[in-house]
Order: structure tokens, then sequence, then C-alpha cells
């Protein structure tokens, strides 16, 4: 097992993930390679983060990883107000 599979917040960011990936299946097609693409790479992109940084020698790397996949959770959440009216 690796370091990052104890982690609840990597945990916790792979099912965001999911839900994010949920969410985006009911965005119209023409979003597929915009809003809908953009939101499942940021959103993998905090547990990808979260796992890359918790491999790193010194904590200073990790809350580095860690603010990275913060900026990204920011970015999903952002991106979800462009829904359709």
């Amino acid at each position: 097992m690796f370091k990052f599979e104890e982690l609840e917040i990597w945990k916790e960011a792979i099912k965001f993930a999911s839900n994010v990936y949920r969410v985006t299946n009911t965005f119209p097609a023409e979003e597929r390679f915009g809003l809908t693409r953009q939101l499942r790479d940021a959103a993998i992109s905090i547990s990808l983060n979260i796992a890359e940084g918790s491999g790193r020698y010194h904590n200073k790397d990790f809350v580095r990883f860690l603010q990275i996949a913060i900026g990204s959770l920011y970015e999903v959440v952002s991106g979800l107000f462009y829904r359709e009216e």
C-alpha cells in the first residue's frame, strides 16, 4: 500500500472526482471537449497532486502539492457555476 492511500483527504478527493464525473455526464454534448473536460481534468488533478506530494521527502514539498490540489478544487467549484439555466 502506498502512503497516500491511507490519507483521508486522498480518499475524499477520489470520491469528489467521481461526483464531478457524474455531474458532468448531465452537461450538454457540445461541452464534452470544453467545460466537461476541464472540470474532469481538474478534479482528477486533486487526488494526483495529493498522491505525488505524499511521496516527497520534505513536508515543504508536500505542502506545495497540497496547495496545487486546492487550486484545482477551486477551479472545479468555479467551473460548476457555468451551468445552463
